[in-house]
């Protein structure tokens, strides 16, 4: 029988873009002020929730944007709260929304994959970026 905590945590998330006006990409990060971090939109399926459903739905929950879902993009695993956390990703084009602050996200920016490489708090979402780019080409 397997324990709780040897099941993995499932969550599901996009690295979001967009057009830039002037050209170029902008990636939307979304800052959690209970972490005080800054992060591709992502959170738990809930029961019998389709991963890349869960991805679309925690874009609009966190960003308030609607997205055409695109390239998967690799699973990232890490230890959170002391079980491993498993979290599949789509790379996702910005169709139409407007954020508004809520409890889980109080802001979001549009920047540069550059400037979203230096804002990313964890490596593992810097390396999203790159996925990104390579599925893009």
């Amino acid at each position: 029988m397997t324990s709780d905590a040897e099941v993995p945590v499932r969550a599901a998330g996009c690295v979001l873009w967009r057009r830039a006006p002037a050209g170029g990409l902008e990636i939307c990060l979304v800052h959690r002020p209970k972490y005080d971090d800054w992060s591709h939109p992502k959170g738990k399926l809930k029961p019998g929730e389709d991963t890349l459903a869960a991805a679309l739905r925690e874009v609009h929950e966190e960003t308030g944007h609607d997205c055409a879902p695109g390239a998967r993009l690799p699973t990232v695993r890490y230890r959170a709260n002391g079980r491993t956390k498993e979290v599949s990703y789509w790379a996702a084009e910005a169709t139409a929304g407007e954020f508004t602050p809520n409890s889980e996200v109080d802001r979001v920016r549009w920047l540069s994959p550059a400037a979203a490489r230096a804002r990313l708090t964890q490596q593992r979402d810097r390396e999203l970026l790159d996925a990104l780019h390579a599925a893009l080409r």
